[in-house]
């Protein structure tokens, strides 16, 4: 972990063999996003992104998509008519990786 603002960060490739983030760690990048909050087990961090309609909640997810496949980190989402609840974690580690918070970072830009 660096002390270089998330969002102007990138994302390492992870495919497995390094350890998950600590709760601490967590709660320090934690403290950096907008809204998002640490699951009780610090395997996931979540937020609900409220619109609308369904043509923003589609535009959102769109540019949401985008920062998703430039950094090669997906989220899983669930997209209902005026909200799309996203969840960030790192599934070759089992738990959170610095790749989770910065996507998040950037997740929460697109709405600044």
């Amino acid at each position: 972990m660096t002390d270089t603002n998330l969002v102007e960060r990138r994302c390492l490739p992870c495919e497995g063999g390094v350890d998950a983030l600590d709760r601490t760690t967590s709660e320090v990048l934690l403290g950096q996003l907008k809204g998002w909050s640490l699951s009780e087990d610090n395997t996931t961090i979540t937020r609900a992104f409220k619109f609308r309609n369904f043509h923003e909640v589609m535009e959102f997810v769109n540019a949401l998509a985008w920062v998703a496949h430039r950094e090669d980190h997906h989220p899983d989402m669930l997209v209902t008519y005026s909200q799309v609840d996203v969840t960030y974690t790192t599934h070759a580690i089992g738990g959170l990786s610095d790749n989770d918070f910065i996507c998040a970072a950037k997740i929460d830009a697109l709405l600044d």
